[in-house]
């Protein structure tokens, strides 16, 4: 956790100066994505192209939840209240890598293990959501974002998520909509092949 103010936008454009990447396709899933939307916004120069997976967009309206994900809002109120971080850790997976309407354990294997780790240490830093963030507000400005975009959700994400993909990709001049079958919030852990083809797709229509 940071001592010091900073944003996510100028930690990302201070790795793009490190590596010499002067012009660069950002691609993120969830807040990486919500990142990549608001240096595509910062900083448009440095931005080639974007794909976007399951994505965060600051500024969106507060979305209203289906039953079952608001069954898990309600869980996890309390889990928090309680503070105990490991029934918060076990319902936040069931949520992102299985989907808010599919059994606990859908995903297993080393998939579920690096899901549940690397949660956990995401929920022992105590980060706040709103930590580093830039104040962009992307959503009223789809329209200054002219790259070649690729917005990509899991068929078995969060309702709310998966229509506000479907927006986005709407909203965007350049940009156009996958839907990525059989998966949730979390792709890359449960079919990292086929994101790997989704992003080398988006590349090859550049």
């Amino acid at each position: 956790m940071s001592t010091a103010p900073f944003t996510h936008v100028d930690d990302l454009l201070a790795v793009l100066d490190w590596a010499q990447a002067g012009w660069a396709w950002l691609a993120g899933a969830s807040a990486g994505g919500g990142l990549a939307l608001d240096t595509a916004l910062v900083a448009p120069e440095r931005v080639a192209g974007l794909v976007l997976i399951g994505t965060a967009v600051s500024g969106a309206p507060e979305p209203g939840l289906d039953p079952y994900t608001a069954r898990f809002d309600a869980l996890l109120d309390a889990a928090i209240a309680a503070g105990n971080l490991e029934e918060v850790n076990r319902l936040e997976t069931w949520l992102w890598l299985d989907g808010p309407s599919a059994p606990e354990g859908r995903v297993g294997g080393e998939a579920r293990a690096l899901a549940l780790d690397m949660n956990a240490i995401i929920l022992r830093n105590a980060a706040r959501e709103d930590e580093g963030g830039s104040g962009v507000g992307a959503w009223r400005r789809l329209g200054e974002i002219q790259v070649p975009v690729t917005v990509a959700c899991g068929e078995l994400d969060v309702p709310f998520l998966i229509a506000r993909s479907r927006e986005l990709a709407s909203r965007l001049p350049n940009a156009r909509y996958r839907e990525l079958p059989g998966v949730a919030h979390q792709p890359y852990l449960e079919d990292p092949g086929h994101v790997a083809d989704l992003l080398l797709g988006a590349l090859a229509t550049d």
